[in-house]
């Protein structure tokens, strides 16, 4: 991918995820385009990413649309991501290095000020550094193919938006969880960075489900 099109691609994913573009809209390559000024070249190549990644999809006319998530492929997606973060922090209870170890220990600093600020959580903050948290886990993992899995199933806007939508406990209880990960880690127990790997996410699974009701 150059340049310009992975630009486009942080763009137009970032669009996505923060409901710029809504689910069910039909959206052509002109207004993707405009949205992030410049050629239809680099946003073309964009666009077929994030086809690959299902952040968009084609219909069966070759119109491009963000695809609406269904309470049932939430849990399905749930359900793929709980298998796969656990297989990934076994493996990384495996391999890990002393110094990602210690990125994990900043991250979760990081996070932690994020939850503490004065005048009330720093939900960006917080989502960012949980971003950067589960990618050190993944390096660690060292599989390529488990990377290509959990680029499809994390990326989805299901997944981000559950996390903006948290409290300040749903937060804190997230951030347990990291916590216990490192401690995990750092005595290389595989049985139970996955346990904790898995309820973590079956955690968020709850979250959004209160979500919708709440809706």
């Amino acid at each position: 991918m150059s340049k310009a099109s992975h630009e486009a691609y942080v763009r137009i994913r970032a669009g996505i995820l923060s409901g710029h573009f809504p689910a069910g809209q039909f959206v052509p390559e002109d207004e993707f385009a405009q949205y992030c000024g410049m050629s239809r070249t680099p946003v073309r190549e964009a666009i077929a990413e994030l086809v690959a990644e299902l952040l968009l999809q084609r219909s069966d006319t070759n119109r491009v649309f963000v695809p609406v998530w269904t309470d049932a492929d939430a849990e399905e997606l749930f359900a793929l991501r709980a298998m796969l973060e656990s297989h990934c922090a076994r493996r990384a209870a495996r391999f890990i290095a002393d110094d990602q170890i210690e990125d994990l220990r900043r991250h979760c600093a990081l996070i932690d000020q994020a939850i503490n600020r004065p005048g009330g959580p720093d939900v960006s903050g917080f989502v960012e550094g949980n971003r950067r948290f589960h990618a050190v886990i993944l390096a660690a993992a060292q599989s390529d193919r488990l990377a290509q899995l959990m680029r499809l199933v994390v990326s989805q806007i299901v997944v981000h938006r559950t996390a903006e939508q948290y409290v300040r406990a749903d937060m804190e209880h997230s951030q347990r969880d990291h916590h216990d990960l490192v401690r995990a880690f750092a005595t290389r127990d595989e049985a139970w960075a996955a346990a904790i790997a898995e309820t973590h996410i079956r955690r968020a699974a709850s979250a959004y489900r209160a979500m919708r009701e709440g809706a």
